[in-house]
């Protein structure tokens, strides 16, 4: 069991939340009076997530799409989340570019693991900040080799554009909807983008560059960083934890 204020100050710290301006109002975004005795952990801040959260008796749930944003747009969904949660007395705490960007716990940072990159180096600018890294194979690897480890790995189906090398040695990385760095990846010589999403527009620019890509799913890309979290919360405060799964197809 532990308070819920010890945990936002803990989480508050670790991702820096107060110095990565963002347009979700991340932090605490739910309170409850409850101690918590169980995390849930998950990608979106939605009901449905919201009735397995409850179903497991989570007492606070961390999410990396979290239901406050400036501006706040769909207010009345909003409050439909947020009643719920409040019926519930189940607390919310988002975390967005913050699990982005982070160098231990982050999405793009833990997708680099999962391919055992080197020389990894920041990567993929989105305003003031890069969001994502770049990195190299220990050696040459075909596109359908990677996109077959993060099948596995992230249990996820790749869309896989082979519009480029047929041997990939480097290549950068933007979880979620990071097409933006299509442009920097081309710049920097890169042999492949691995993103969540792509709108139609950034399919034809990857194929006119050329530049090999490896669509991922944007839940998939994401759900790396709230993982990470789980175990760094259940040994800090001596709590249970749980991921709370729930897929979309994006």
């Amino acid at each position: 069991m532990a308070k819920l204020n010890n945990i936002v100050k803990f989480l508050n710290k670790e991702l820096n939340i107060r110095l990565i301006p963002d347009k979700s109002r991340n932090g605490l975004q739910v309170k409850t009076s409850k101690d918590i005795k169980k995390i849930g952990f998950a990608v979106d801040a939605c009901i449905s997530t919201f009735e397995k959260a409850k179903k497991a008796k989570v007492d606070l749930l961390v999410v990396h799409h979290g239901v406050k944003w400036t501006p706040q747009k769909y207010k009345k969904i909003s409050k439909k989340r947020i009643d719920f949660l409040e019926k519930n007395k189940i607390a919310l705490y988002a975390a967005h570019l913050p699990l982005d960007i982070n160098e231990e716990y982050g999405n793009n940072i833990g997708l680099c693991r999962i391919l055992n990159l080197k020389n990894v180096k920041k990567f993929g600018r989105y305003h003031r900040f890069k969001i994502g890294y770049k990195g190299k194979f220990k050696k040459n690897i075909t596109i359908n080799k990677i996109a077959n480890n993060l099948n596995k790995k992230l249990k996820t189906k790749c869309n896989v554009l082979n519009f480029g090398k047929k041997q990939i040695r480097s290549i950068g990385i933007v979880s979620g909807g990071g097409s933006e760095a299509i442009e920097e990846a081309v710049k920097e010589k890169l042999d492949c983008f691995l993103v969540g999403e792509i709108d139609h527009g950034a399919h034809t620019r990857l194929k006119d560059y050329p530049l090999n890509a490896i669509i991922a799913g944007h839940y998939a890309t994401e759900t790396v960083g709230v993982k990470a979290l789980m175990p760094v919360l259940k040994e800090k405060f001596n709590i249970e934890t749980t991921f709370i799964d729930n897929p979309i197809r994006l």
